[in-house]
């Protein structure tokens, strides 16, 4: 932004976020509004309030993260590329859209993949707010009366199924990279 204090404000909002633990910023966010409104916290009871929180938090966390990936994007496509959609009479807009963009897109796939992978892994850190997420359901197998108390095995198939999920995940942006070789 060229208006300095939005510019700022963004700039400190990013830092904050990327500088302090996931698990920080959900703690913050599930409890600290009830503790700062005397009428009590803001999220709905039960499961819901905490999935809507743990949501808020890990949106808040990763839109900060992908706003610099999209940045570097953007900063990453050479000068004159630009300058050739001006020298073509194109406006500013369509020099955006047709050029920068396209050319941004290719470059932000890699490091994309990467944060959307660990997004997936980080939401097992929802389980700090007491939401029942997949780790959560493995403890629950463990320490239930199905015969099995005290086996690690549900960890493990935790595990395997977060190997799962982002091997697909893989293949999918592996994909997408090979779609996108065509700005080589």
């Amino acid at each position: 932004s060229r208006f300095m204090p939005l510019r700022w404000l963004t700039k400190t909002v990013v830092w904050i976020i990327r500088g302090t633990p996931l698990m920080l910023q959900l703690l913050i966010l599930f409890f600290v509004p009830g503790i700062v409104l005397d009428s009590g916290s803001p999220w709905p009871s039960g499961e819901s309030g905490r999935f809507l929180a743990s949501a808020i938090a890990f949106i808040i966390n990763y839109a900060c993260y992908f706003s610099e990936i999209y940045r570097g994007g953007i900063q990453g496509v050479p000068r004159g590329q630009q300058e050739a959609g001006e020298v073509l009479g194109m406006t500013k807009s369509q020099i955006f859209l047709h050029v920068t963009l396209l050319q941004m897109v290719k470059r932000i796939v890699p490091p994309m993949s990467n944060e959307i992978i660990t997004l997936v892994k980080d939401t097992s850190l929802a389980r700090i707010i007491s939401l029942q997420e997949i780790i959560w359901a493995g403890y629950a197998f463990i320490k239930s009366s199905h015969g099995y108390s005290g086996l690690v095995w549900p960890l493990f198939f935790t595990g395997v199924y977060y190997l799962a999920f982002n091997g697909v995940l893989t293949l999918l942006f592996g994909w997408v990279e090979k779609k996108l070789d065509f700005f080589q």
